[in-house]
């Protein structure tokens, strides 16, 4: 098999997909797609002996039982626009591949996020990294967007003084803040890609990175629709459970009473009751 082609992602190449109030994310190159997949995994094998539905078979098969390299095979690279803040979380998928623009060679543009009111709450009282669900009354959450933008535009405006002054790039953007935005390339395979949405998209995750993993799974299923279709539906949809929590659903089904107690019992329940990974 050739150059994996697929229509639907040529079509999309180097379209702007706009994410919060100035960034974006688009894709610019791919390589692979289920076809290439299933080629990987079907070595012995001519293209066109499956259907369709067998290769989603296969393809199903390979996630539910984390025959991770076949997926390996597929890559997609990005061009992202993201606040630094939210950067500096995607940097933490270190099997990614990325190219940042540089403020030692270049003049940062003045280009800062600024969140919406309903994206303005309080410190969440359960939850020590995240905000509370409630935002803001509207007239709080101006003031608090206007302090937010004083404080970015007097950076800004001592930024550009200082280049103005000579100082070198390197040292006058050391006083920016991280709510500026910042551009790179980002390459990754689709296994790994699928482990970065996993933990992004999950509704723990900051609300401005989860934005950005939206975009991402919906080039990822242009690219390689099977594949993602299965993905969400084992992975990023499915839950997991413990041995413990095995032999619970067992005794459950049997008409038996659930064994387990305290907080365990409590995250079991909440994890039938939602779907969601405790």
């Amino acid at each position: 098999m050739a150059h994996c082609v697929v229509p639907e992602a040529e079509a999309i190449l180097d379209k702007e997909y706009p994410v919060l109030d100035k960034g974006f994310v688009r894709l610019v190159d791919y390589f692979g797609g289920d076809a290439r997949i299933v080629q990987a995994a079907r070595v012995s094998y001519g293209e066109g002996t499956k259907t369709v539905s067998q290769d989603g078979a296969l393809i199903d098969y390979l996630l539910r039982h984390e025959h991770t390299s076949p997926f390996e095979q597929v890559v997609m690279t990005f061009h992202l626009k993201m606040p630094i803040f939210v950067a500096r979380q995607w940097v933490r998928h270190r099997t990614g591949r990325m190219n940042e623009v540089s403020g030692r060679y270049s003049i940062m543009k003045d280009e800062f996020y600024v969140p919406s009111d309903e994206n303005i709450a309080p410190q969440s009282k359960d939850n020590k990294q995240g905000r509370a669900a409630e935002p803001f009354s509207k007239d709080e959450a101006e003031k608090i967007r206007s302090a937010l933008e004083e404080g970015q535009k007097a950076a800004y405006e001592t930024y550009t003084k200082l280049i103005d002054a000579s100082l070198a790039r390197e040292i006058a953007r050391i006083d920016l803040p991280l709510a500026l935005y910042t551009e790179f390339y980002w390459q990754m395979d689709l296994h790994n890609l699928f482990r970065f949405l996993k933990l992004r998209l999950d509704e723990h995750a900051q609300y401005e990175i989860r934005e950005y993993a939206k975009v991402i799974l919906a080039l990822c299923r242009t690219v390689a629709p099977l594949a993602t279709g299965s993905f969400i539906n084992h992975i990023n949809e499915g839950v997991r459970f413990s041995a413990e929590e095995m032999e619970a659903l067992r005794k459950i089904l049997s008409g038996e009473q659930n064994p387990l107690e305290g907080k365990k019992r409590e995250r079991f329940e909440e994890k039938l009751r939602t779907g969601v990974q405790m």
